[in-house]
């Protein structure tokens, strides 16, 4: 404990992180020390240790037994999934807390590893005890210190549930990855890849591309190629980001247009191209980006069946969105009420190929494509509608853009609403979709609806359903490095966490102000934590 408490104060000053967090980072710090060592120990020999407080006490129709809580699948907490999932592979699994039934499990000999979740207070009360035991053990903090109904992260959960040493991109660091990709985006680097621009035309698509943007799609293109490749840490070909750069680019034209079919003025804090330089430009513009994405994977230096390949993904899936932005662009000439599912089906079409389509590219430059080009297909729907949901919910956050009128178009939210809104609710939502609203609601009136109804609730359990489904897309696939690599790239999308409250005991020797300063510094502290780990484990 003092060795390990003596590393983490040197991160803590090393990133100026507050005190108030070392126990927090020595968990993760000790986690790391073992990650590796799990990694090689078969799933029937591991342990799944999880907290009785993860279930909904109010509602939970599990008894207890000498062992810990019988869990009866009921569905209304992350017990039922994590155990399933656990069971599933081989895991024994324990619902309870105290070291003494933990203790007498290991020195039966048949645990040879420890996963397992708990508030911070009881992972120290604990430590001497899997110290003792000498057997590798990670742990994954509460999302809150109290004793009800308390949460975790279950990305952080179900990546250290499927840790293998078979996956040999589990020491990939997909933050680096992703800021890796970023910079094949700024402007000297896209001259060096694809050459200067000939004209005006090409300058004005040149910038575009190289314009502010999150980059989940050629991400996504090269986390499938690096998955796939016989070398997965190896360095990545100019070959490889030119097909990751016709991805976006690919992606950029579609948001020229959509910016042009929506009448929007702003993408990304500035003037959409057709603000600043006329409709008839930035149509043109856009279709010279189609055809540099199918020029750049045409002119590649991979074999002739690959480029072959990568032309076929690229143009099934420009022509399935076409149809999905067709089916709401007509919708739009005559706009009636939508049913959620409706909505959903739009996204699945709308949002979904273009995240096929990338991850389709890096199976086909990584020369796989047959092998996998169905369970790509299933992924890529739900995440697709996943994070189609995802941006429905940000356009009503808090933070959201200053412009707070609502425009009526294929929303979760507002199918929603109109379903489960009453009264004024309804009527409002049935003229909304209807065209037929003289005055329509603002964001903030909106989002309060959307919590009173349930709407809101509704809209993030089907987030976490298709976050679900797509992971669960991946669990018939024989391929090791692609299913561990895609389940945590889910993460990487989606990894929004939340910290709130204190463990009861301890509420009363916490003053307002220091509770103030952790609600402060809470959403920069994993970040600066995660970025020294990555770098300690490179």
């Amino acid at each position: 404990m003092d060795e390990l408490q003596g590393h983490t104060d040197t991160i803590l000053e090393r990133h100026g992180i507050d005190r108030l967090y070392r126990d927090y980072v020595g968990v993760l710090l000790a986690n790391e020390t073992w990650r590796e060592s799990l990694a090689t120990v078969p799933f029937e020999k591991r342990l799944l240790l999880m907290p009785k407080c993860l279930r909904v006490e109010s509602k939970c129709p599990a008894p207890f037994d000498e062992f810990g809580l019988l869990c009866k699948q009921c569905g209304l907490c992350s017990i039922q999934d994590f155990q399933n999932e656990a069971e599933k592979l081989g895991y024994a699994v324990l619902v309870a807390e105290g070291s003494a039934i933990v203790m007498s499990l290991i020195q039966t000999g048949q645990i040879e590893a420890i996963v397992g979740i708990s508030c911070l207070s009881v992972l120290e009360r604990t430590f001497p005890y899997v110290e003792a035991a000498a057997i590798p053990a990670v742990a994954v903090p509460l999302l809150q210190d109290d004793c009800i109904d308390t949460t975790v992260d279950i990305d952080w959960v179900w990546d250290y549930i499927h840790l293998t040493s078979d996956d040999k991109t589990r020491r990939l660091n997909l933050n680096a990855l992703h800021d890796e990709v970023k910079t094949w985006f700024e402007r000297p680097m896209l001259d060096a890849l694809l050459g200067a621009p000939g004209d005006q035309t090409e300058e004005i698509g040149r910038e575009w591309l190289a314009r502010a943007g999150k980059r989940w799609r050629p991400f996504l293109c090269v986390a499938a190629y690096q998955a796939l490749r016989e070398d997965p840490e190896a360095p990545i070909s100019d070959t490889v980001k030119r097909a990751a750069i016709a991805v976006e680019a690919f992606h950029k034209a579609s948001l020229i247009h959509d910016d042009i079919e929506d009448n929007d003025a702003q993408r990304y804090g500035e003037a959409t191209l057709h603000t600043e330089y006329g409709i008839p430009v930035a149509l043109n513009v856009g279709d010279l980006l189609i055809g540099e994405g199918y020029r750049w994977l045409a002119d590649s230096e991979a074999s002739s069946g690959i480029r072959a390949a990568t032309l076929k993904v690229a143009a099934e899936g420009q022509r399935e969105l076409c149809r999905g932005q067709g089916a709401e662009l007509l919708w739009n000439n005559h706009p009636t009420p939508l049913a959620s599912r409706q909505v959903l089906e739009i996204f699945r079409s709308k949002t979904a190929p273009a995240f096929e389509v990338a991850l389709k590219v890096g199976a086909a430059m990584a020369g796989r494509l047959d092998e996998v080009e169905e369970v790509l297909h299933q992924y890529s729907e739900n995440l697709g509608i996943a994070y189609q949901i995802r941006d429905d919910l940000d356009d009503l956050g808090d933070d959201s853009a200053a412009d707070n009128n609502v425009s009526i178009r294929p929303s979760i939210i507002l199918a929603l609403l109109r379903e489960k809104g009453q009264g004024e609710v309804n009527e409002v939502m049935e003229a909304l979709w209807s065209g037929q609203a003289e005055v329509l609601p603002d964001k903030p009136t909106i989002r309060a609806w959307a919590e009173a109804s349930g709407a809101h609730e509704k809209s993030m359990s089907l987030l976490e359903s298709y976050k679900e489904a797509a992971i669960r897309s991946l669990q018939e696939v024989e391929l090791p490095n692609l299913k561990g690599l895609l389940r945590r790239v889910i993460g990487k999308i989606f990894n929004e966490l939340e910290i709130k409250g204190w463990c009861r005991e301890f509420e009363v020797q916490i003053t307002p102000e220091a509770r103030a300063a952790a609600a402060a510094a809470a959403a920069h502290l994993q970040p600066k934590v995660v970025i020294e780990v990555e770098q300690a484990k490179d």
